[in-house]
């Protein structure tokens, strides 16, 4: 199953690429450098995780592929806006990114503050599109469920809380909070994108808001570990800052060894969520294992 999953992770991320380079604008007139400025953010580069999550919970409700590329385009947008702008000497202060200078580097930091701005509302613009889904209902309630997942109550407050801790110590529970919010909503939406344009029963959502609940926890107690014991060329980015700036981890509570076992815990409670799915979720599961014995 490994191999084939990283097969289809492989596929996913060229399948990805080519949508995104179609959905983003091409560079033209007096704004072509923040249209650049998304082009070089979006484009190559990173593991396309939520993409793939989108794609596969489609194809778990029998959505059109073409449909899905859409949608799984409009949830790396988001991604990739919060990425952009997590680098900023505002917040996390990163000069690599995806094996490459942070996009405020290559360009300054107006032009990627303007470039993650831009990314996020072309989130909303491809699945207000009609071409995403024929049914306005349905592309309100991508849209609505993308909102809540990336806005306040989502990625933003997670930030907001990450913000508020650091340096200040934090208990297990603010932390789960925080990576619940800032992490854990955009793969919850990513999951549940498929059953909503699938018209899915409540049982089969609930299926996969749990599956991605204890997925999106797993895969940050990883990359908690990894910024303490990975390799930054391998990562594409520096790692061994959480520590020093005084970060909320997991980590940072529970110790290495812990995390890990609680990690490889969760992602035995992500897998058996897709019970219901049979076969048809083989690739989710082996993603669940996936998360926690990456490398970057």
């Amino acid at each position: 199953m490994s191999d084939a999953l990283d097969r289809a992770l492989a596929a996913s991320a060229a399948e990805i690429d080519e949508a995104m380079g179609d959905l983003l604008p091409e560079p033209s007139g007096p704004e072509a450098r923040v249209h650049e400025a998304m082009r070089y953010a979006a484009l190559g580069g990173g593991k396309r995780l939520r993409p793939f999550l989108a794609l596969q919970s489609g194809a778990l409700f029998g959505v059109k592929p073409e449909l899905m590329r859409r949608v799984a385009g409009a949830v790396e947008c988001v991604h990739v806006y919060s990425l952009v702008h997590d680098d900023l000497p505002a917040m996390d202060d990163d000069d690599v990114r995806r094996g490459k200078p942070a996009t405020h580097k290559e360009f300054d930091e107006a032009a990627a503050i303007l470039a993650g701005d831009a990314l996020l509302t072309l989130a909303f613009e491809i699945l207000a599109h009609e071409d995403t889904h024929d049914d306005p209902y349905i592309r309100a309630k991508l849209i609505g469920r993308l909102a809540w997942a990336a806005g306040a109550h989502g990625m933003v407050a997670g930030q907001m809380i990450d913000l508020a801790v650091e340096g200040a110590g934090a208990d297990i529970g603010t932390v789960t909070r925080l990576q619940r919010l800032k992490t854990g909503e955009l793969i919850a939406f990513a999951c549940e994108a498929g059953a909503i344009m699938g018209r899915a029963s409540r049982d089969a959502r609930l299926a996969l808001e749990g599956y991605a609940h204890d997925l999106g926890l797993a895969y940050q107690m990883i990359d908690d570990l990894l910024d303490v014991q990975g390799d930054e060329n391998a990562a594409g980015k520096a790692l061994r800052k959480d520590a020093a700036r005084g970060k909320a981890t997991f980590v940072g509570i529970l110790g290495p060894a812990r995390a890990r076992a609680q990690a490889e815990l969760l992602a035995g409670q992500a897998a058996r969520h897709l019970d219901l799915f049979d076969e048809k979720a083989d690739l989710l599961r082996a993603l669940a294992d996936f998360v926690v014995h990456r490398t970057r």
